[in-house]
């Protein structure tokens, strides 16, 4: 590894394929295709950024044109070719960066060049970084190229984004695809850089790192420099606290210290408590997204066997989840997760995302009191002497009593409907209205003229069943959105009770401006076989009978 960098990301940036982190089994195969002389034209690294794309491909430059045969995969950087490549000045390896040359005319150029033969080594070398940002004119002047290139030149491509680069090229590169370095070997790496560095940090520190640069070499040791930066020289040492205030990180137990109070009800101190996660710097949607995973573990805590070993709880919170996990029911927890899904793409609506975060937070408060339809609340014990993470049994108690009690909720919801909140024991008796039936309902919408939604009740909608406050039917693609909020809303209104409206798959009759006009269509034929008209017909041939009723009409006239 070079020591003459400062920053740790280039420091120690592996120079050989036995200091590579992870991506042993690339690395195996890379070198047995050397060693038995089966080199493809291309090769194509392709994975998220930081798992060593660009340093596997200039490690492998150096491998195919090492001076000594026999090595073949550059153990040390002892000869010409290899410390050329890696000071970047090889007369024979030309990285280039797609990002910057995309045109046409720069892959022209490289095909040009391509031309002459190397100078003093084995290959003639392009490495191309971030290869998808070449242009499709590019893409398509570099085929031919490609898929037939002289014996000495080899093509080596890297990019983060594969699903961009067309298919034509990808099925002439030999791709390997790097995974993300697991949690083991990255720490093991960073312990190491920490040694070599002569620094002392906490194991919970580097376990941090790890968790936040998710697989990244690269993110762990940019993240590593941070906290060497931030080391006291006056030999107090770093804390974990301290770490997760610099890298903007607050752990988990934050969180559960919320959702308990979101269940108790305390909206006060769920609001201080998110300030002050808010206060870290922590943005909105990284807020949402770590809810979003506590609400998965405390819905499947008794599933995840790899818990107990994360950073992100210790052992009383480990208890916490355990304990809310059993005495909260699914539904809450389920409900839950879709409202925080769906503030995801809120949030953005907004310009004020951390006034967003706070009413949706308001907002699951109420759910399981209104929605859910039940005034019950997680209940913590207050006494000072008790651990605050211990449940109040009382609650537990009711809280099993009721779900062994089959309770179904009052009205079906779906996903487009909305309940208004009238009290149904405000209607008076005298105000009611009496709807038995399909037509009974299109009469009201005249008599109340409500023009439109009778307008899609006939146009848009196909009835499936009416009976005992429960309306099922289906609709053609022209129904309005509103639709179901409206109709809801106007039947309880206007009769004082609760209707389901409830959507089926099923084909349902014909709307009623389609049976209209099937009657219709039916009157003209009849009438158009009757002894009146053959008549009328020999004195007129060019009669044309649109209107049946116009016609009764007109000989009532």
């Amino acid at each position: 590894m070079s020591t003459n960098k400062t920053v740790l990301a280039i420091k120690y940036r592996p120079q050989v394929f036995n200091e590579l982190v992870g991506q042993s089994i690339i690395v195996e195969t890379i070198r047995k295709s050397i060693s038995l002389n089966k080199i493809p034209n291309a090769f194509l690294f392709t994975g998220i950024r930081g798992v060593g794309k660009t340093t596997i491909a200039r490690i492998l430059a150096k491998a195919l044109n090492c001076s000594d045969p026999k090595k073949n995969d550059c153990l040390i950087n002892n000869c010409s070719n290899c410390l050329q490549i890696s000071e970047s000045r090889h007369i024979d390896v030309l990285e280039i960066d797609a990002a910057s040359k995309t045109g046409v005319d720069d892959v022209r150029d490289l095909i040009e060049f391509s031309r002459y033969g190397p100078t003093s080594s084995k290959y003639k070398i392009f490495i191309i970084d971030e290869v998808h940002m070449l242009s499709k004119q590019a893409f398509n002047a570099l085929l031919k190229t490609l898929e037939e290139p002289p014996e000495y030149l080899k093509f080596i491509f890297a990019t983060t984004e594969a699903n961009k680069i067309p298919v034509t090229v990808l099925s002439r590169c030999q791709r390997f695809d790097l995974m993300r370095i697991s949690f083991d070997e990255l720490l093991s790496f960073l312990k190491k850089i920490t040694l070599l560095e002569k620094k002392e940090l906490d194991e919970d520190i580097l376990k941090l790192i790890v968790k936040i640069s998710e697989g990244s070499v690269r993110d762990s040791l940019s993240l590593l420099d941070r906290v060497f930066l931030s080391d006291n020289d006056d030999g107090k040492k770093l804390d974990l606290k301290s770490a997760q205030e610099i890298f903007g990180y607050f752990g988990k137990g934050y969180l559960l210290d919320l959702i308990f109070e979101i269940f108790k009800g305390n909206e006060k101190k769920v609001l201080e408590l998110y300030k002050n996660i808010y206060n870290q710097g922590v943005e909105p949607k990284l807020f949402i997204n770590n809810f979003l995973e506590i609400i998965y573990y405390l819905k499947n805590h008794q599933n995840i066997n790899s818990l107990s070993s994360s950073l992100d709880f210790t052992d009383s919170d480990l208890e916490r989840i355990k304990n809310l996990s059993n005495s909260v029911d699914n539904r809450s927890l389920l409900l839950f997760w879709e409202y925080s899904v769906n503030i995801l793409s809120e949030i953005n609506l907004v310009s004020n995302q951390h006034l967003a975060v706070e009413m949706f937070l308001i907002r699951l408060m109420y759910l399981k009191k209104e929605v859910l339809g039940t005034s019950d609340h997680l209940t913590l014990s207050n006494d000072e002497n008790k651990n605050k993470d211990q449940i109040d049994e009382n609650y537990v108690k009711n809280l099993h009593k009721d779900k062994n009690n089959n309770k179904t909720i009052n009205q079906i919801k779906f996903s487009s409907q909305e309940q208004e909140k009238i009290s149904i024991d405000d209607k008076k008796n005298s105000n009611k209205t009496e709807i038995n039936s399909f037509f009974d309902l299109l009469s009201v919408c005249v008599s109340k003229k409500e023009i439109e939604l009778k307008y899609e009740l006939e146009n848009n909608v196909n009835l499936i069943s009416f009976k005992n406050n429960n309306i099922e039917i289906s609709f053609n693609e022209n129904l309005d959105k509103n639709f179901i909020k409206n109709l809801t809303t106007k039947l309880l209104d206007w009769t004082g009770e609760r209707w389901i409206i409830m959507l089926s798959k099923k084909t349902g009759s014909k709307t009623m401006k389609e049976i209209e006009a099937q009657n219709k269509n039916h009157k003209l034929d009849d009438f158009k076989n009757s002894d009146s008209f053959k008549k009328a017909i020999n004195l007129f041939p060019d009669l044309e009978i649109i209107n049946v009723k116009d016609l009764e009409e007109d000989s009532n006239g």
